[in-house]
């Protein structure tokens, strides 16, 4: 039997592993209808697996920049495990809220379903989840070449979707008003929205689409959470990290940063939240 088919056998060894590592899981709500439809536009999570038991494991709630966003017991998922470059994909349901300590701190928690059985994730897929299952959200990425000049632009975006919540439309800005709300920008790349978790974001780029990625720069995000959240979030971030698969995708990890404009923190958070409760709602 070959590496990745005995892994396959022995995924509880896997969750383990992952587990005793400090490692996590990504997880989406499961919004198909029971076609091999992908649903549109799925957030995907980054979660910390805590414990695994013989019928639950306990995973962080989701969320962002230390709030947590619940999801509601029997709320069915999609979950996906990585050890290297392998990736398995399972389905599970929530069986109830938990509370985990880490040292001497309590975190919200979730037990969700041990799966049954796992699948295992071709390399070459440009997802690292089932494309039958998901529709990952789109995102634009800029060098920014000056942080202060983003300010503006951040006060703008949130006028602009608090208006469009009070009116409840949803709409998509012309290329004119795209270029009156950019800050003063470098190269741009377009991307996946690939998790959400911690105090950022992960995004994944073709390698033959990718701007230089360099810890040392800021950078111009744009993430399209619609329906849920009526026009695209924007925010400032910084490089958390960078690497490339085989499949020569290259995936990023940006830490969110408001130390210009602080006031944007919150609206990000609850931009979240919402997008978090609306999925629930269907």
């Amino acid at each position: 039997m070959g590496a990745s088919r005995s892994r396959t056998a022995r995924w509880r060894e896997c969750l383990s592993q992952i587990q005793q590592r400090g490692g996590g899981l990504e997880i989406a709500l499961d919004q198909s209808d029971g076609t091999n439809a992908p649903a549109s536009n799925s957030v995907v999570w980054r979660v910390r697996l805590y414990a695994v038991d013989d019928s639950a494991l306990t995973i962080e709630m989701p969320g962002a920049l230390g709030t947590s966003f619940p999801i509601r017991n029997n709320a069915k998922l999609i979950a996906v495990m990585a050890i290297g470059q392998n990736r398995w994909l399972f389905r599970t349901r929530v069986l109830g809220q938990a509370v985990t300590h880490v040292g001497r701190r309590e975190f919200p928690a979730l037990r969700i379903a041990l799966p049954e059985a796992v699948e295992r994730c071709p390399r070459r897929r440009t997802s690292r989840l089932s494309t039958t299952s998901l529709q990952l959200p789109g995102a634009q990425c800029w060098m920014l070449l000056d942080p202060e000049s983003a300010i503006p632009a951040e006060v703008a975006n949130r006028a602009r979707i608090n208006e469009l919540l009070r009116s409840r439309t949803c709409e998509r800005p012309s290329p004119e008003l795209e270029a009156v709300l950019l800050p003063t920008v470098g190269p741009s790349a377009s991307a996946e929205l690939a998790n959400i978790g911690g105090g950022g974001v992960g995004l994944r780029f073709s390698r033959e689409n990718c701007i230089e990625l360099d810890t040392r720069h800021y950078y111009w995000l744009k993430l399209d959470l619609c329906p849920w959240v009526p026009a695209p979030l924007v925010v400032t971030a910084r490089l958390a990290h960078v690497h490339s698969d085989a499949s020569q995708i290259v995936h990023a990890g940006f830490a969110f940063d408001f130390s210009h404009d602080a006031e944007h923190r919150p609206f990000i958070i609850e931009q979240m939240k919402r997008c978090m409760r609306l999925m629930q709602e269907g």
